[in-house]
């Protein structure tokens, strides 16, 4: 049986939950994406950008693992942060295993240690993952993983590369082994609980970051508004895009809207790709200028509100 084929009847099956944590811009979404084996989160080089608490659903066997995939846990200022690092968090508790991963280059210690703290506390099983080993020097790679170790009691240290997938499949399998005995959560072909009118958002506002990259600030929202099947099988999608300020609509339309007719053609084709079938996307841009003090845009978002 290869990694990822369905058990047997007779194979005993084994289920699990892993929150993915670590510091904004650590590669958590990016190694969620390589454990599952396909897209199930957006990865963009802005910091922050997982909001929701996206679970990814990868197998290994008879194992099935239930990834958590938190946002970056940063100091919250605003009612936002406040709700991305509760749902990191909260996508902590009761697993049966939390991954730590952590970026060697930058360690962006301000914000790694509060979370080193708050593991030494908790009673689930810790792997410490070390990514972009792709990129890190060797001897502080080492120092930084005994230092760490020195730390927290971690089962296991594992060395990879979240972009290029080395040494990923060795940490899967080690990972498997530690899953409890138990049924499946998900069907075999399931490879996340966001549902496919949460995913085209988060797909369209990882366009906005890549194609606008500083010139858009970071609070912007995509919210879904229409999500339907066309007779002839094919996807109608309407999104909204939410910016703070007046200022900042003509950037997301660029010079006769072909920014946004971009962003628009660039998440249609890739939500083709990933459903299957041909999509109608249709973008337009509201400004909201208090968007992120209301509760309905964060409950579309998939965030829980957060006073």
């Amino acid at each position: 049986m290869n990694s990822n084929e369905a058990p047997t009847p007779e194979a005993s099956t084994h289920c699990g939950v892993v929150a993915v944590i670590g510091a904004p811009n650590a590669g958590k979404s990016t190694l969620v994406n390589q454990l599952v084996g396909q897209k199930v989160a957006i990865t963009s080089a802005k910091a922050q950008t997982t909001r929701a608490r996206m679970l990814g659903i990868a197998l290994f066997g008879p194992v099935q693992m239930i990834l958590v995939d938190t946002p970056g846990i940063f100091e919250p200022k605003r009612r936002l942060d406040r709700a991305m690092v509760n749902a990191a968090w909260e996508g902590a508790e009761s697993a049966d295993a939390i991954l730590l991963i952590v970026d060697p280059i930058k360690q962006r210690r301000h914000e790694l240690e509060p979370l080193l703290e708050a593991l030494e506390k908790r009673p689930e099983k810790k792997i410490l993952v070390l990514n972009k080993v792709d990129k890190a020097k060797k001897e502080p790679l080492l120092e930084l993983a005994e230092e760490l170790s020195g730390r927290i009691d971690f089962e296991e240290v594992f060395f990879v590369s979240a972009l290029t997938g080395d040494g990923v499949l060795e940490m899967k399998e080690a990972l498997a082994k530690i899953m409890p005995p138990g049924p499946w959560m998900y069907p075999e072909d399931q490879v996340s609980d966001a549902s496919e009118r949460l995913l085209a958002a988060e797909i369209t506002r990882e366009q906005l970051y890549r194609q606008l990259h500083d010139e858009l600030p970071y609070d912007t929202a995509v919210r879904p508004e229409q999500y339907k099947t066309r007779p002839d099988g094919s996807i109608e999608i309407h999104q909204q895009i939410v910016v703070a300020r007046e200022s900042q609509r003509p950037i997301v339309l660029g010079k006769g809207g072909q920014r946004i007719k971009a962003i628009g053609e660039a998440a249609r084709k890739e939500l083709s790709e990933l459903l299957g079938v041909k999509v109608h996307l249709f973008l337009h841009v509201k400004v909201l200028e208090n968007w992120s003090e209301d509760k309905e845009v964060f409950e579309e978002m998939g965030l829980e509100w957060v006073r």
